[in-house]
């Protein structure tokens, strides 16, 4: 399996409450917050929908 390296880069004031949930769902708490996490089915869906608040890349 792939790691992705995704860091939020973006607030989540004023989103959608599906979207802060999501941010939440990954592991995010604060602003500019790196995660490393296993590339998954789920992980992958969770990442497309808010990827305008994310920076993404591959290890």
């Amino acid at each position: 399996m792939k790691k992705l390296k995704i860091t939020q880069v973006k607030s989540g004031i004023g989103r959608t409450k599906r979207q802060k949930d999501t941010l939440v769902a990954l592991g995010f708490r604060r602003l500019n917050q790196t995660l490393e996490v296993e590339s998954s089915p789920a992980i992958d869906g969770m990442v497309d929908k808010v990827k305008h608040l994310l920076k993404i890349e591959e290890i």
